[in-house]
């Protein structure tokens, strides 16, 4: 059975105008206009893409920092051993810093953390955890900056506002953008970034179409469909 909407899901979806295609500007000033739930909801920009996830070639993944931030609450673990990368990790605001307590926890299936980082030296353990952090999307990796000697540095993008984008099999990138709490202009900001971010990240074995579709919506929204046409334009 179709899931039953809410009277406020309802009343945010009378100020969506049917089959319109919004500008970013317009989506932000919207998404602000309805109906509040009782919690800062989260703000997401979904894409739908018109490449293929199984074609390595075409694989997008990679993160952004928002102007903003993204309003949400990060929690960081450190794997570590080295006094220095430790004290950096601490120093910048790291929950969890360590080594052979957390590989047991996480052995156990502990993930009380929204980001992994580790040295070079420590990443030789924590592949062992692939079975754990892997399906979560929280294994440290290179590309996204997860892999590093700078653990400080690391851990104060992160706590600043970086935020992952990765094309899902069903060929979907969903990135959080923000809260509802945000002034428009910080939502356009934010929005805006990552929208450059997914465009220069594009295959250079893609032809043709590259963004199908895309929709800026809040956690208790219906989505604002974007226009895609002027987001390409004006990148």
């Amino acid at each position: 059975m179709p899931k039953k909407q809410s009277k406020r899901y309802k009343k945010a979806l009378e100020l969506v105008e049917p089959g319109k295609r919004y500008s970013v500007a317009e989506a932000a000033d919207l998404v602000g206009k309805f109906p509040k739930a009782k919690f800062d909801e989260s703000i997401e920009l979904a894409f739908k893409m018109s490449i293929d996830p199984r074609k390595t070639d075409q694989m997008i993944r990679g993160t952004v920092r928002l102007p903003n931030g993204s309003g949400k609450e990060v929690k960081v673990l450190v794997f570590t051993k080295e006094a220095e990368a430790i004290a950096a990790a601490k120093a910048a605001g790291a929950e969890f810093v360590g080594f052979d307590e957390f590989i047991e926890k996480v052995t156990s299936g502990w993930t009380g953390f929204d980001v992994a980082i580790a040295t070079p030296e420590a990443m030789g353990e924590v592949r062992k955890l692939g079975r754990v952090l892997g399906p979560r999307g929280l294994m440290p990796n290179p590309k996204l900056g997860t892999v590093t000697d700078d653990t400080g540095k690391a851990v104060q993008e992160v706590k600043a506002g970086r935020v992952e984008y990765k094309l899902d099999k069903g060929s979907n990138i969903q990135v959080l953008a923000g809260k509802t709490s945000f002034k428009p202009e910080q939502i356009v900001q934010n929005t805006l970034t990552i929208i450059d971010a997914i465009i220069k990240a594009k295959p250079s074995a893609t032809k043709g179409r590259y963004i199908e579709h895309c929709v800026l919506s809040s956690t208790m929204s219906p989505g604002i469909p974007l226009d895609v046409r002027d987001i390409l334009k004006a990148a």
